[in-house]
């Protein structure tokens, strides 16, 4: 009796067969696995020069992590929107102010971004941007006349106390996040209106910051152009020393580190980047009798602010600890992290940065009252870091993502406001695109995960 036969007359060995389909299995998981790879590994990781890092990030975007391009594509379209509807729109003028308005919402979603990394929210930021922005205003005025760095340490320092305060309740009682900070929202709104109340130079509930004040002139003067540019060098060049000397030193440690390509794109990125923001500030944006140039030091403030808290995230041992407990706390027990303590810290840093949106909301205003809209500011800071890209199920977001999430709000208000919406029309709008925001996200990376 013959054997069977396989293909052109030799004989079919089953062995060999079960071996060639598990041969076959092994190389679609290896596939599989290096497509995962692609997918939650930084492109920089894995790129040997700057075509693949460009490749990577495309491999990664159509995988589904598509990292903060919705945001950007989303931008570019709702500022085209505005300049076909408005041509003003566009004019250095608007686009300064609108940098200004945006500071304050950044500075929110910076602070929110602490909280929404672990999986937290704080929905007291708003109020303690009051508290820190009055005791700010009453410290530097009569008849206390501190000097004004004194006065805003002083209100920084207070609203570090608030964080500590909050982030031990939850983190040591293990209170609700939700909860505590509700009751911080309630609670410090009332210390505002009795921090007002004692204050007897507080005139129907506001308290004035001199003109002559370096705490008005945050957001209220400039820097002279030539001043700008000098900024703009030192901070470039810094940034340049930073990212060559970060990469150089985690190459000769062995560890995986982005190619010079890579570094230098980057850095050519963010020169020209700043060097479009110094440009549109430097322009003349005053009457024909005076002259208005330079850029405002609140953006300084901003983007120290992103670039101090980026490092903090992405190169210390404490960024690192809060967005594994952020992406699997009981993990991050497991493998020696303080928990608690972690946690506390990002509460106060939360409390920290918020303090800083009140001190930038008092000198944009010249004055702090009682009327602050602390509910408001909140919602702003949820969803300058939620539109920026940050989850709200934590360990997954940056600082950028503030930057750019604020950036969205301030475009849609200076946007509506040109086009003399009404403020009805103005808060339909935000949630409008707050709800794209996050559906893009949502859908982009619910394909990546049925493509993988």
């Amino acid at each position: 009796m013959n054997e069977p036969t396989s293909g052109v007359g030799t004989p079919a060995d089953p062995e060999s067969s079960v071996a060639y389909d598990e041969s076959d299995d092994a190389i679609v998981e290896e596939e599989a696995a290096a497509q995962e790879e692609l997918a939650t590994t930084s492109p920089e990781v894995l790129a040997e020069s700057l075509g693949d890092y460009l490749r990577a990030w495309g491999k990664r975007i159509r995988s589904g992590e598509s990292g903060a391009v919705p945001v950007l594509v989303g931008l570019v379209l709702i500022i085209i929107f505005f300049q076909l509807e408005q041509s003003t729109f566009l004019s250095s003028g608007n686009l300064v102010n609108l940098f200004v308005q945006a500071a304050l919402y950044i500075l929110f979603g910076a602070a929110e971004i602490f909280a929404l990394l672990l999986s937290e929210i704080d929905l007291s930021v708003g109020a303690v941007a009051g508290v820190g922005g009055f005791v700010i205003a009453e410290l530097i005025a009569s008849p206390v006349n501190l000097v004004w760095w004194l006065g805003i340490a002083g209100g920084l320092f207070v609203c570090l106390v608030i964080g500590l305060v909050q982030g031990t309740l939850i983190t040591r009682l293990h209170l609700p996040s939700f909860v505590v900070t509700l009751g911080g929202l309630l609670g410090f709104t009332g210390v505002i209106i009795l921090l007002a109340q004692i204050d007897k130079t507080a005139v129907g509930g506001v308290i004035s910051i001199s003109t002559s004040s370096p705490v008005y002139n945050l957001v209220n003067a400039n820097m002279s152009s030539t001043l700008s540019w000098i900024v703009l060098v030192v901070i470039l060049a810094v940034y340049a020393f930073v990212a060559i000397s970060g990469a150089a030193r985690r190459r000769s440690r062995g560890l995986s580190a982005p190619p010079l390509s890579v570094v230098f794109f980057r850095v050519a990125l963010a020169a020209i980047g700043g060097i479009v923001v110094v440009y549109i500030c430097s322009r003349n944006r005053g009457s024909l009798l005076v002259s208005l140039s330079g850029v405002p030091w609140v953006i300084l403030l901003v983007l120290l602010v992103i670039g101090a808290w980026s490092f903090l995230l992405g190169r210390t041992k404490l960024g690192r600890y809060i967005y594994a407990i952020g992406a699997n706390p009981e993990a991050a027990r497991r493998a020696g992290i303080n928990v608690p303590l972690v946690r506390t810290v990002a509460f106060m840093l939360c409390s920290f940065t918020g303090g800083l949106a009140g001190l930038v909301y008092a000198s944009r205003l010249g004055s702090i009252a009682t009327d602050i809209e602390v509910g408001n500011f909140v919602l702003y800071a949820v969803a300058a870091a939620v539109i920026g890209g940050t989850s709200l199920f934590g360990g997954r977001g940056k600082m950028l993502h503030a930057l750019l999430g604020g950036l969205v709000i301030a475009v849609v208000f200076n946007g509506l406001a040109l086009m003399g919406i009404s403020a009805a029309g103005v808060d339909i709008a935000t949630a409008i695109v707050l709800i794209l925001a996050v559906t893009v996200d949502s859908l982009v990376r619910r394909r990546g995960a049925t493509s993988t």
